[in-house]
């Protein structure tokens, strides 16, 4: 069996704590230097960006030189350079750590803010972040929450280690409890579980549920409710679809509170508005530490605000 190069370490730094684009170049193929390649291959940038990247020494390769743009063409070349980074807007609110050792980081996330890197957010996600102020290069994140979801998330110090981790979520061996704020139906029959069948397809914003074998479960429990016609609520995912958690309140006829997407797809809120958050919170997350053995047991303090502050979330 022909094995595979190893792949060499970057020879660019994170920048805002984004890592450096690779490009590893085919091993067949009909251009004569490198820059036809980048050329064809980013496409999407324009000859004159991509010419303007070699006159300003963007692209370099494994020694850390810059590579010219009349540079014959090597099949299985790496190539590095720093992707143009997006504006975004900050979002103003912090990013709690909760456990910090030298495996996992675990932080209390806030709404608005994405996990990881992706499309429109890019530095201004946990992940960036973490790697900043933690000064942290080479962390990664075990798994993902939406961006609009709250709650715990988990990041793992050693890249060789992240894959024991993100076992943990694939394999089921995680706990995950979360709180929501939706309507309260006194005629909904609680707890039960929820079972069905989701498709989230690329492109289109919400989920849906589809005829099929389930492959989304979710217990759904009553915490209490008051006379304002609201409830709180625990819901318990033992599988972990996109959108899966709204989807279910949904399909029961209790979507949660300040959700854009579910019953109905709304217009989005202005940039940098941060109002109405959706009201779901991942509040514990629980696991046995696959490379220490040690039982974890975490819990977020955030509250949601239609619950704590139905004044002030009401004033939005």
């Amino acid at each position: 069996m022909r094995r595979r190069p190893r792949t060499p370490p970057s020879p660019l730094p994170q920048r805002h704590g984004i890592d450096p684009v690779r490009v590893r170049l085919p091993l067949e193929g009909p251009w004569a230097t490198v820059r036809e390649h980048l050329v064809e291959r980013l496409s999407g940038a324009g000859a004159g960006a991509v010419d303007g990247m070699f006159e300003a020494g963007a692209f370099v390769g494994a020694d850390g030189r810059a590579v010219a743009a009349d540079a014959a063409y090597e099949p299985g070349m790496f190539v590095w350079f720093h992707r143009e980074l997006p504006a975004e807007v900050p979002v103003p609110f912090p990013l709690e750590v909760v456990h910090r050792d030298e495996h996992i980081v675990v932080v209390d996330k806030p709404h608005f803010l994405a996990t990881t890197p992706r499309g429109s957010h890019v530095t201004e996600t946990a992940l960036a972040r973490l790697r900043r102020e933690l000064d942290l290069p080479a962390l990664g994140a075990a798994h993902r929450l939406d961006r609009l979801t709250a709650g715990l998330v988990l990041f793992t110090v050693r890249p060789e280690e992240r894959g024991a981790y993100q076992s943990l979520f694939h394999d089921r061996r995680v706990n995950k409890g979360y709180e929501a704020v939706a309507p309260y139906d006194p005629g909904l029959a609680l707890p039960r579980t929820v079972r069905s069948r989701i498709v989230k397809e690329r492109g289109v914003l919400a989920a849906y549920e589809v005829a099929g074998e389930p492959n989304a479960v979710s217990r759904v429990e009553l915490l209490e409710h008051r006379a304002d016609g609201l409830a709180r609520y625990r819901l318990l995912p033992s599988t972990g679809q996109t959108h899966q958690l709204r989807v279910h309140m949904n399909a029961l006829g209790i979507p949660i509170l300040g959700d854009p997407l579910y019953p109905v797809v709304t217009a989005p809120e202005p940039t940098g508005a941060f109002r109405r958050p959706l009201q779901l919170l991942a509040r514990i997350l629980e696991f046995t530490d696959p490379i220490t053995g040690t039982e974890h047991r975490f819990h977020s303090t955030r509250l949601l605000q239609a619950w704590s502050a139905p004044g002030d979330w009401a004033a939005q």
